[in-house]
């Protein structure tokens, strides 16, 4: 039976994109496990630092729908799951296909190695979007083809290559994004405007990263905590852009404890940080036009407000779209 490669490629790329910001310093991934007679059997993501990579979420979800055997689902842990597949997978995965945004690690690190498992497991054939950037865990490519597994690369290239463009500026110099929420009427003053989802999901990403970038005047006006409450998170540092440099220190993000506060009237401090998130409207998307890598909308299907992006003409790329939750999530690049 012929598959179709990219469409499911496509559902591995969906899936990984929910993900995108949270996995800092890893890869934001996605994989999917197919039988031979071309039935989705898992689509998974890597979804934390530290937590099983993509294929072993897949491989496990997958080996739970074959067999119903829950004890698999029990298991958190990625040594775990490597462990209980080997010793009891009795063969079932000989006939499937995997398809994994990018190259399947081949080293260990605070995870066992995803190519290693994948020989063990002896999958039929495994299609690829992205080679792995990093010395340290390629070459997985190898270790499949070393062990007969037929291996296919480039499957949806580009767009697993703008998946996993913020591992590889992180890795050269800096990951800046710049998340705004907006209404449908494109309004983004007036209060909270997304669900708490949505919010619960900008937490999400607070917590891994290193700064957030935010204007004096929000500060002075809306007093926030800019903390990651909602998922028990940590709180980043902080530059708050401004050209004065007084503030009351009463307003919530100046008592988190643990926390660096930076005011400045520049970006300069930027350099010093890995993965940065920059909180907006129009004056502050003017001023970080020129450091910002991707951009983050929220939009929350609702009318109000009184006030928006006015006076500015970009196009942008649309990189993926989530609207699975109640607001849209959209992620972008501006067109240059």
């Amino acid at each position: 039976m012929v598959t179709d490669n990219n469409f499911f490629m496509s559902l591995a790329l969906k899936e990984a994109w929910k993900y995108q910001g949270l996995t800092y310093p890893n890869p934001a991934v996605g994989c999917c496990v197919v039988s031979d007679t071309g039935s989705l059997l898992a689509v998974e993501a890597h979804k934390r630092a530290g937590n099983p990579h993509a294929e072993v979420e897949a491989l496990k979800s997958a080996y739970y729908k074959l067999t119903n055997d829950s004890n698999i689902l029990e298991l958190t842990n990625s040594a775990d799951i490597h462990t209980f597949l080997l010793k009891n997978h009795n063969n079932i995965f000989k006939t499937t296909l995997l398809y994994t945004t990018l190259e399947p690690c081949s080293h260990v690190g605070k995870t066992p190695s995803c190519a290693d498992l994948i020989s063990s497991l002896g999958i039929k054939k495994v299609f690829v979007g992205s080679r792995d950037l990093n010395p340290e865990a390629a070459c997985g490519n190898d270790k499949l083809l070393a062990c007969g597994i037929e291996v296919h690369n480039d499957v949806l290239k580009d767009e697993c290559d703008n998946l996993l463009e913020p591992f590889g500026m992180w890795k050269q110099k800096n990951f800046v994004f710049f998340k705004w929420a907006q209404r449908l009427n494109g309004t983004t003053d007036g209060g909270i405007i997304t669900s708490k989802e949505s919010r619960r999901n900008v937490h999400a990403m607070r917590d891994v990263c290193d700064l957030l970038v935010i204007g004096g005047n929000t500060v002075r006006v809306d007093r926030p905590t800019l903390d990651a409450r909602l998922v028990d998170g940590k709180a980043p540092d902080i530059l708050i852009i401004s050209r004065e440099k007084e503030f009351d220190k009463t307003i919530p993000l100046f008592g988190v404890n643990g926390r660096k506060v930076i005011v400045s009237d520049n970006f300069s401090t930027c350099q010093d940080y890995k993965n940065i998130m920059i909180e907006g409207g129009a004056n502050m998307y003017e001023l970080s036009r020129k450091y910002v890598d991707m951009y983050l909308c929220y939009i929350a299907p609702k009318i109000g407000g009184d006030d928006g992006f006015k006076k500015i003409e970009d196009n942008f790329e649309i990189l993926n779209i989530e609207k699975e939750m109640q607001d849209i999530m959209m992620w972008m690049k501006r067109e240059v």
